[in-house]
């Protein structure tokens, strides 16, 4: 049987089908900063960060071109190349200069040279307190240096070790050798420990393997922590202050002496100097790992 159709709603009643959909409307379109900026939010960041970073640097360098009316090149008078052209012109300032330099090229070759083998043996072997060795070398990093500089200082006394250039030596590379086995250990843990077995399945010895395959891959990261122990060793005060004897004294240390009756402009002349052969390396290694990648 058929179903009665039903009757039509009567006049001035409510309709119940549903109404009619309507498109959602899209939102405004940003302006075009807005969608710039987020476009290249990290970019605008890290350049803000590096700029702001780069500030003391670029005050450094200017003041470099000052020539102060009296002892303190705090404020900028007249444009002036003296210092340029006669950065030794303060007395004892390229004898500690050349004392830091010492120190720190010695400092960096120790710590280099011990840090890569002890950054071996944690990344390749396996022995007991081996966790406890990878704690204590994270100590000289977040203990404070003043606590450092004290405890050498008081083992030097106890040991009536004469305070000196060998003992800024020693301090040196022990605050140093830390930052280099990070460095190095993250660069070994990284390298595929199958090039190496590749190079003994074709006959070669355990000492052309290391100096070959090994070395060549490693050399990255202890580059850069001899760079960075050597920016560490020619920089310190605090360690080199409690650990050097009266006669000796450093750039650093200079520095400060110097600043409490006027920093001469010779010293803005020798950052300078210094923070340009730091980009400089820095230039050059990018620019050799950018060709090498692209020959490969």
């Amino acid at each position: 049987m058929s179903r009665p159709s039903p009757a039509p709603p009567a006049a001035g009643a409510p309709s119940s089908a549903p109404p009619a959909r309507t498109a959602p409307r899209r939102p405004a379109p940003l302006p075009a900063p807005v969608r710039l900026l987020r476009k290249h939010a990290v970019v605008i960041a890290g350049s803000l960060a590096l700029g702001y970073l780069l500030v003391p640097n670029l005050v450094v360098l200017l003041f470099s071109f000052n020539k102060p009316a009296g002892r303190f090149n705090y404020e900028w008078r007249a444009f002036s190349t003296d210092a340029w052209t006669n950065p030794c012109g303060v007395a004892d300032m390229c004898g500690s200069l050349t004392l830091s330099l010492r120190i720190a090229v010695l400092a960096t070759i120790g710590a280099t040279v011990f840090g890569t083998l002890a950054a071996f043996a944690l990344a390749r072997f396996r022995f007991r307190a081996k966790g406890t060795a990878n704690a204590l070398i994270f100590l000289p990093m977040a203990m404070p240096e003043v606590v450092m500089a004290a405890s050498l200082g008081t083992l030097f006394l106890n040991m009536r070790v004469a305070f000196g250039f060998t003992t800024i030596l020693i301090a040196h590379i022990m605050f140093c050798l830390s930052f280099v086995i990070v460095a190095v250990k993250a660069r070994v843990m990284s390298m595929d420990p199958r090039l190496e077995e590749a190079a003994r399945d074709l006959y070669a010895g355990p000492v052309q393997t290391f100096l070959r395959v090994t070395l060549p891959l490693a050399a990255p990261g202890i580059a850069a922590g001899a760079l960075l122990s050597f920016a560490l060793s020619f920089d310190d005060f605090i360690i080199t202050q409690f650990n050097a004897g009266p006669s000796t004294v450093t750039f650093p240390m200079f520095v400060w002496g110097a600043a409490q009756r006027g920093t001469p402009v010779q010293v803005n002349v020798i950052g300078t100097a210094m923070f340009v052969i730091a980009v400089a390396i820095v230039l050059v290694g990018q620019l050799t790992a950018n060709r090498r990648r692209r020959s490969r």
